[in-house]
């Protein structure tokens, strides 16, 4: 179950990063934050959640670290059931499609993802789960 205080804070960042056109509350540390609207795996209601990306081509990648917690984070199953989503970067929204990489795309993946963000790395290491990498092409 998704923390309320998180929930709520991430309500808070999709909205000003919406309205000030990712100018405001658009970066983690030093990664770029996107938006990801997606529906709900049970609800099926259209959600935006605040997400790091790496950027791939027209498309982005996005990890699904939860930080090497042992278990996927709840977005997680919602792109696996409801893999059409739009990403807002910035100012900019792309409708794409998003799939779990296969083990031999996640091994080419897997270096740019830790490049820009090299905590992921540490996250793989504390967690017996295999960090599942999406990536997300033009629909």
């Amino acid at each position: 179950m998704t923390n309320p205080l998180i929930k709520l804070f991430a309500q808070l960042n999709a909205t000003v990063y919406r309205m000030s056109g990712g100018r405001v509350m658009g970066r983690f540390g030093s990664s770029d934050i996107c938006v990801v609207r997606m529906q709900g795996a049970k609800t099926g209601r259209w959600r935006d959640v605040p997400l790091m990306y790496v950027p791939n081509g027209e498309g982005v990648f996005l990890v699904a670290s939860l930080g090497g917690a042992p278990s996927n984070p709840v977005w997680y199953h919602n792109l696996v059931a409801h893999p059409d989503i739009e990403v807002l970067v910035k100012d900019q929204t792309r409708k794409l499609r998003a799939r779990v990489a296969s083990a031999a795309e996640k091994a080419s993946a897997w270096p740019k993802c830790v490049a820009a963000y090299p905590p992921y790395e540490a996250y793989q290491k504390k967690t017996t789960r295999d960090i599942p990498v999406f990536i997300c092409d033009p629909r």
